[in-house]
């Protein structure tokens, strides 16, 4: 495939609002999971909480589209100068040639959830101030920025569970070299609700503790928010040394299972040799690996054999989640965006609250930071029912 430019980026999860307090997070090895609080939920587990949605308002004509996920979208589409970027780019290229591609795995669920509870008495009805379409429907947050920046081009919800927001590279890598469109906003977001929360505690999948990849006692995930947009564009033909490129992409769908990743990683292989081969590349030219890393016994277990299998046991290798929390439909745009982080300050962030490695996990898991110049990384995103996406980045210079 022909590279592609992440012209912008930024990202907002509990480590941080923006790029550079994301980044002072990962150099700190702060963890953003605390105690769960949120709304009514009783539940002795962890997550990954954004503070500030609630004061968020939405602009008067974009009202109706009023949730927590649509509050966490706007949040951070203001970071970083992200907002004027865009606005930039489709005054360059023109509205109709901008598209936009968001992944999310369950929207703006959280507005139904409340919409339940005001239900009237003897009716049942939903309240008439209740906006399926503009709320929880998974076409609510593409819908919602493309409002917000007026664009006209194709629009498109990619919702397969968590490798929502890494598929969408793919969607628009797709339009962009069919010269459908110029350029694409992508990225993903997902926000807490009860119906994750208990859901995920109902598979017994969700850990007490804050989550530990990798580690000999993980025993499951911890549920996180964020949201993380990139603009695409073509390479141009000169570029700034630190220029962030997108150079592979690999997609697969094992369907080994409903909710458990195939044991050994069929999937992820297929899908990270997808990537290496899209990019042109052998496994010893990527430098370090962001894991899809959920902490969970058979996930880890799984991409611990594919990751080797490939790239063999020297790789550098670990999973962000132990600090932000796993964001779901959001995590493969916020673990991209960590990923050019990475790139542009020569940091492979360590594995935190992951204290002993589990020693029958063979891929080259790292607890502490290291800072080594990077030319390469890549990042896994893999979801329920066996939907996996690898991405590979790349330095320009």
């Amino acid at each position: 495939m022909k590279p592609l430019l992440l012209k912008e980026f930024t990202a907002t999860s509990c480590i941080g609002t923006g790029r550079e307090q994301t980044l002072a997070s990962l150099i700190d090895q702060r963890i953003g999971l605390k105690d769960c609080t949120f709304d009514t939920v009783d539940l002795d587990t962890h997550v990954g909480e954004v503070l500030g949605i609630d004061d968020e308002r939405l602009p008067d004509h974009l009202r109706k589209f009023d949730c927590r996920n649509n509050r966490l979208a706007e949040l951070a589409l203001r970071q970083d100068g992200f907002f004027e970027s865009v606005q930039q780019a489709a005054a360059r290229w023109g509205h109709r040639r901008i598209g936009v591609f968001l992944g999310t795995s369950t929207a703006g669920i959280l507005q139904t959830e409340l919409a339940y509870r005001a239900r009237d008495p003897l009716s049942g009805a939903l309240p008439q101030s209740f906006e399926y379409g503009a709320t929880h429907n998974s076409f609510s947050l593409a819908d919602f920025a493309r409002r917000r920046f007026q664009l006209d081009g194709p629009a498109v919800a990619v919702s397969c569970a968590c490798a929502s927001s890494a598929k969408v590279f793919g969607s628009a890598r797709r339009m962009i070299e069919a010269g459908l469109i110029d350029a694409a906003l992508v990225g993903g977001v997902d926000s807490l609700c009860l119906t994750t929360l208990y859901g995920f505690h109902s598979l017994q999948l969700a850990s007490k503790a804050p989550c530990r990849p990798f580690d000999v006692a993980r025993d499951g995930i911890s549920i996180g928010e964020a949201a993380a947009f990139a603009l695409l564009e073509r390479a141009p033909q000169s570029m700034d040394a630190d220029a962030v490129l997108l150079l592979g992409i690999g997609e697969s769908t094992d369907a080994y299972h409903m909710s458990a990743p195939h044991p050994e990683g069929l999937g992820a292989r297929l899908a990270m040799q997808a990537a290496l081969s899209a990019a042109s590349l052998e496994p010893d030219a990527i430098d370090y690996i962001n894991l899809h890393g959920t902490g969970t016994p058979s996930n880890d277990r799984s991409e611990s054999h594919a990751v080797t299998s490939i790239f063999g046991p020297t790789t550098p290798c670990s999973s962000t989640k132990g600090a932000t929390g796993h964001t779901l439909g959001a995590a493969g745009a916020l673990e991209a965006v960590i990923s050019a982080l990475a790139l542009q300050n020569g940091l492979m962030p360590g594995g935190v609250r992951t204290t002993k490695i589990d020693p029958s996990l063979t891929a080259h898991y790292i607890r502490e930071n290291r800072r080594v110049p990077i030319a390469r990384v890549l990042s896994n995103s893999f979801g329920f029912g066996g939907t996996n996406c690898s991405l590979i980045f790349g330095r320009a210079g």
